[in-house]
């Protein structure tokens, strides 16, 4: 399957707006989203979990208090993990003051808000599935069965990618057809059978880890290789200069996409 990757042209490009504009604006928010496309991005990588009620929703951190004031909505003794509350509950929260008073009031978006937003806009998506400790192949089904509904007849599908194998295994279970990507810190033994074991279509690494042998490893199994979170030029140099696939920055006012 893999080896036949590469005969394929690759639907995204090449810069992807790591969740929604990096730092520019609260990540993992629509606010990100308008931003990033803003500056010409037409991709964005955003990070989805599940609620206590199986709601997929975005957000990166397992606990809610970087990120929300949900230690000023919450009572005193409620637990901090996201996943531990119902969508009603966490639909309440201001997910945008954290960052800067602009942005006050900002919601966490479902991740149907956020596919409804980039189908209407014409973008493309990158999901990472980011489950709560001890969720992660109930995650990776959630996510992979909303996100099947919700870009039912797309031309270009999201790509689902996750540290954790579970949650990959989940989504492949679910939704074979949504194309998956590996992401990794590190490269153990064995990391490109994972990824294809897993018939991933891309590896997402930390763009250190990315060389000339790495990078014709990945394309020589018919694979395409991602880099995240580049937000540099010289960085960015290297990896194109490798013939990397594509780069997953924060600096969305550095990098033209165009």
């Amino acid at each position: 399957m893999s080896t036949q990757v590469l005969n394929h042209p690759w639907p995204y490009p090449f810069w992807i707006g790591h969740r929604g504009a990096g730092k520019l604006a609260p990540e993992n928010t629509l606010a990100a989203f308008r931003l990033g496309a803003q500056h010409g991005y037409r991709m964005f990588e955003c990070d989805a979990k599940l609620s206590a009620d199986g709601m997929p929703f975005l957000m990166h951190d397992a606990t809610l208090t970087r990120t929300t004031n949900a230690l000023e909505r919450l009572a005193p003794d409620a637990s901090a993990t996201g996943g531990d509350h119902a969508w009603a509950e966490l639909s309440q929260l201001d997910a945008g003051s954290w960052h800067s008073r602009a942005f006050a009031g900002e919601p966490l978006p479902t991740l149907e808000s956020a596919t409804r937003w980039c189908r209407a806009n014409g973008h493309a998506l990158n999901i990472e599935i980011k489950p709560t400790p001890g969720t992660e192949r109930r995650t990776g089904e959630g996510v992979a069965a909303h996100a099947a509904r919700g870009w039912q007849g797309a031309n270009i599908l999201p790509l689902l990618t996750s540290f954790s194998v579970q949650a990959l295994q989940g989504a492949r279970e679910t939704a074979p057809s949504l194309p998956r990507g590996l992401l990794l810190d590190a490269l153990p033994g064995g990391w490109l059978h994972s990824a294809l074991a897993l018939d991933c279509v891309a590896v997402v690494c930390h763009h250190a880890l990315w060389d000339s042998a790495s990078v014709a490893s990945v394309h020589g199994a018919g694979l395409r290789a991602l880099s995240y979170t580049v937000n540099d030029e010289p960085a960015a140099q290297r990896l194109m200069e490798l013939g990397t696939d594509g780069i997953i920055t924060d600096r969305v006012d550095l990098f033209s996409p165009s």
